[in-house]
């Protein structure tokens, strides 16, 4: 009888390693451990790329769920009220929407090699890179894959350009604050030559994005985009996913350019 209880015991101990296994959950995840806390210059501000002495950078990747209306991440999604049948598209933009889902994305301008403004610089393989540097008061997102593109946002609170002034681009005029730990960056002046989020979002020269951006520990990056543009949706929308630190390597040399052998026979991704 003994014998018996102490086989059950066994295998249940085995169940249970085995369940947590795929789950990914290691026993000294199980039992507690303790996340490292977010990385601050000494005036307290976060960073939000490597510190001294260690590498590292943002996964990248993510798609978008196929019921769900947030972009989403490597570490997950954002929780969000949105389907795609409940984004707020204007007609002609959820025409195009759908058709770029039915042709399988083919029409990618990423595949391409184009630049990816807005959250889909987040979410481009080979991950990104977040370098403050606070005495030329800016900020610079440098994209792994892609074109081994970078993005300035200003933090000297000048405004954004307007009237003549302003040149759409692919990453548009970005400018930030900090709210409390939170990054905030304020961005005009896109073109409409790329599509700003993974599964293909129409969006117009209207477009403002405006994203928020905090490291609650020092492997989560959190973010979140709220996208306001009247000429292809009836009302602002927001979604938003999780990112993972990874510090085995540092961002590697990838040009798109060199790896696009075959552009001209896409059926899609």
């Amino acid at each position: 009888m003994q014998g018996r209880r102490i086989s059950g015991l066994v295998a249940m101990a085995s169940a249970i390693a085995m369940f947590s296994a795929i789950l990914g959950i290691s026993a000294f995840a199980q039992a507690g451990r303790t996340a490292r806390p977010t990385p601050r210059f000494p005036d307290g501000t976060p960073i939000l790329g490597p510190i001294a002495g260690e590498t590292g950078h943002w996964d990248g990747g993510g798609s978008m769920a196929s019921e769900v209306g947030a972009v989403e991440g490597t570490g997950g999604k954002l929780p969000t009220n949105l389907s795609f049948a409940q984004i707020p598209f204007q007609p002609w933009a959820r025409a195009l929407f759908d058709h770029r889902r039915q042709n399988l994305e083919k029409d990618d301008p990423h595949a391409r090699c184009i630049p990816n403004g807005g959250i889909r610089q987040f979410q481009t393989p080979f991950g990104l890179e977040i370098v403050q540097v606070p005495q030329a008061n800016r900020i610079y997102i440098l994209s792994g894959g892609g074109n081994h593109t970078f993005r300035i946002i200003f933090m000297d609170g000048r405004p954004h350009p307007e009237g003549d002034f302003v040149n759409p681009t692919y990453f548009g005029h970005s400018v930030g604050h900090w709210e409390g730990d939170t990054l905030v960056i304020d961005t005009v002046g896109y073109n409409e030559r790329f599509w700003f989020a993974r599964s293909g979002y129409p969006h117009t020269e209207q477009m403002h994005l405006t994203e928020r951006i905090s490291r609650p520990d020092f492997n989560t990056l959190r973010y979140e985009a709220t996208i306001d543009d009247p000429g292809a949706y009836t009302r602002p929308w927001t979604g938003g996913f999780i990112k993972q630190w990874n510090s085995s390597t540092d961002l590697e040399e990838y040009f798109c350019t060199d790896n696009n052998k075959d552009a001209t026979k896409l059926v899609g991704q």
